[in-house]
């Protein structure tokens, strides 16, 4: 029989081995708990918008206006085109909230003054108090106000209007007749003065800098002009390219100027300098800003058509700081929100709590609202509870479990939330409105462990450890032992 020292030796070799073998099973199950690839960075804190509405009252919406001292909702709208029996055509006013129609404008001047039905394809300005200067086909020029059943219009002498927007002073608005900007009469659409460009059809105002950005899609050129002696005062040269352009607009904050254009957009400075670009998947088609957050909302349109890559008939709304283009919020899918049948327009609610997007494809128009996803609660398991503290004192008798004993105001053991706003739909206890905003700190917070990993293992390793060395220290001092002892030589 072989002796009794390699036995005991190897007992020893086999708790040393099973104890390590344990801790590194340990370690490697903590590790293998992680996801094989890291999920996508977020937008800070999770921040999105989530669909709170879909209005299918207003025909097929073409342009919005959130009106910003009425606060009524402004729709241009054309008729769709599988309604034959009814001509849902013409400018709306809707509740924002839940699409309800507050009053609809059916009767619009024609070319000789007739009244008709007729589809509105632009909103071109805030009237004071209430209401909107819009533009309709061919050459029409309107004003319309809540509750309005008929619109006061007149039709412009010359060439198609292209593009309308606000006029230098009371009475008069901006139109694009292709290349030719000119400022006309409200009431009689008559020609005060005019300027023939280069080429364009489209262009953005500037009211507090007295500019006009007027877009060259086709000749890839932005020409900045002065609205005072409506004279061009400078030429932006936009990147070359083949494709359609989709928008020209002006933050009102910075005076920077956002041009759509092809798969991207372009950003330049109020002097004209070039500050950056976004790019994605789909066309962008429409934006617009909130001053009050400093924020910019870009609608990109899918191009409906399945032949071309990445084709998927869903549209997406992006929020970036207009200061340095950071996107602000987790992109928002707009689904079936494609080109196809006419370019889709917003409307932001001041504060940027709600948003509200037309589809004219589906005829509908979608309110968003602004979400802040609630912070979740910690993970017992990543942060074991201390140990009671001994000197704390047990309750005294008669008192109840978790009533304060001592002398002072109770105290919750969690802060209670913030208040939210009226008409907010960000979860208690988040943050609410802008992207500065931060709910107050109850402390210092723990830092976290590396990749979260070893957060839950890390002191199940330490006691496995410390086992594995008792184990170890045992299996020394028997084989020790074992070997003092006389007339152990020999068969047991």
């Amino acid at each position: 029989m072989k002796p009794h020292a390699p036995r005991v030796t190897g007992a020893l070799v086999f708790t040393t081995a099973t104890a390590a073998a344990l801790i590194v099973a340990v370690t490697a199950g903590g590790a293998g708990a992680e996801p094989a690839a890291p999920s996508p960075q977020a937008a800070p804190g999770g921040v999105t918008y989530r669909e709170a509405g879909r209005f299918t009252t207003a025909g097929k919406p073409r342009d919005l206006l959130l009106h910003p001292e009425s606060k009524n909702l402004y729709v241009g709208s054309e008729d769709l085109a599988d309604t034959a029996d009814v001509n849902e055509g013409g400018l709306y006013v809707l509740n924002p909230a839940d699409g309800s129609v507050r009053s609809t404008v059916t009767r619009i001047p024609g070319p000789t003054g007739t009244l008709g039905r007729r589809a509105v394809t632009r909103i071109g300005a805030a009237l004071p108090g209430d209401g909107v200067v819009f533009g309709y086909p061919l050459r029409g020029i309107g004003t319309a106000r809540t509750g309005d059943e008929t619109a006061a219009g007149a039709w412009v002498a010359g060439a198609t209007v292209t593009d309308v927007g606000p006029g230098t002073g009371p009475g008069t608005v901006l139109v694009a007749q292709g290349p030719v900007l000119a400022e006309v009469d409200l009431a009689t659409a008559a020609v005060r003065r005019s300027l023939t460009l280069e080429g364009g059809d489209s262009f953005a105002v500037d009211t507090a800098r007295k500019t006009v950005w007027f877009t060259d899609f086709a000749n890839r050129r932005l020409y900045k002009v002065d609205t005072e002696r409506l004279a061009v005062v400078a030429t932006v040269e936009l990147p070359a390219g083949d494709g359609f352009g989709g928008f020209t607009e002006v933050d009102p904050q910075t005076g920077a100027v956002w041009v759509g254009l092809d798969n991207s957009v372009v950003v330049y400075a109020a002097t004209g300098t070039r500050l950056g670009a976004l790019s994605g998947k789909d066309l962008p088609r429409a934006a617009r800003f909130d001053s009050a957050t400093g924020q910019a909302f870009v609608v990109w349109q899918d191009a409906g058509d399945p032949s071309l890559p990445g084709s998927d008939n869903d549209g997406t709304l992006t929020v970036h700081r207009s200061a340095d283009l950071t996107e602000l919020v987790r992109p928002v899918v707009l689904p079936g929100n494609q080109v196809q049948l006419g370019v889709a327009s917003l409307a932001v609610q001041p504060g940027a709590e709600v948003v509200l997007v037309s589809s004219p494809a589906q005829g509908t128009i979608t309110r968003l609202e602004r979400f802040v996803p609630p912070e979740p609660s910690p993970d017992p398991s990543s942060h074991p509870s201390p140990s009671p503290d001994p000197s704390a004192s047990a309750p005294s008798p008669g008192s109840s479990a978790g009533t304060p004993t001592g002398p002072g105001p109770a105290t919750s053991p969690a802060a209670s939330p913030a208040p939210v706003p009226a008409g907010s739909t960000a979860a208690p206890g988040a943050v609410v409105g802008g992207t500065g905003g931060q709910p107050p700190a109850a402390g210092p917070a723990p830092a976290p462990a590396p990749h979260g990993s070893l957060a839950s293992t890390g002191t199940t390793v330490l006691s496995l450890a410390g086992t594995a060395a008792a184990l170890t220290l045992a299996g020394w001092a028997l084989i020790r032992f074992r070997a003092g002892r006389p007339g152990r030589t020999g068969p047991g």
